[in-house]
């Protein structure tokens, strides 16, 4: 028996199998606005507001540019869905980006998690208040770095252990404080995403010489 929960921006279905995940991902499509996560059973299908959609947009190009500035190789695959069929594990995060592994799926428009890395950094914004706790779901997919950004903080989080620990420090940029993002983001909102954009290609930089 499947039960359900519904709230104004998703649905949380229970008992799903694998197969009737499989088929529901296949009648959603690729273009959509929802975004899924699915755990041993348990699917959440959820829509993004406004708010949840600009701060992801910024902060993933944020790194972007911040990578382009420290000249490192990266790879962005959005909200691609990254699923294990033995772990019963399937995920869509706000964002992800290859660094470290980069060179390992470039060029590469079809991914397996079965033979490829997963991402080296995977983005969630959390200003909806996610219903399935992805943290289990991320670990069993083996990414190795989540940032969660919400209420103005951006949090690192490393998978240790199959577990995953807050730290003050990123994989991806060992050499930047990464937390200082949202003061930056905010002092430059209002100027424009140009102008936030340009702000931490400075940040960047400053951090180099320092």
């Amino acid at each position: 028996m499947i039960a359900v929960k519904n709230r104004a921006d998703r649905v949380v279905l229970y008992d799903i199998s694998w197969q009737q995940f499989e088929n529901i991902l296949q009648n959603l499509g690729q273009s959509r606005a929802a975004t899924i996560a699915y755990d041993s059973g348990t699917l959440e299908i959820m829509t993004p507001l406004p708010e949840h959609e600009h701060y992801k947009e910024v902060i993933s190009d944020l790194v972007k540019d911040i990578a382009d500035t420290l000249d490192l190789d990266y790879e962005s695959y959005g909200s691609t869905t990254w699923k294990r069929e033995t772990r019963l594990a399937g995920l869509e995060s706000d964002n992800c980006f290859y660094l470290q592994n980069e060179a390992k799926v470039r060029g590469k428009l079809d991914l397996d998690l079965t033979q490829d890395p997963p991402p080296d950094l995977a983005l969630e914004i959390d200003i909806t208040s996610k219903s399935l706790n992805r943290f289990p779901i991320y670990a069993r997919l083996g990414v190795p770095e989540i940032w969660c950004y919400d209420a103005g903080k951006l949090k690192i989080y490393l998978l240790e252990n199959g577990e995953y620990i807050e730290s003050e420090t990123s994989l991806v940029f060992p050499g930047l404080p990464i937390r200082e993002l949202p003061k930056l983001i905010e002092e430059h909102r209002n100027e424009g995403r140009r102008a936030i954009r340009k702000a931490v290609k400075n940040w960047v930089n400053n951090q180099r010489i320092l």
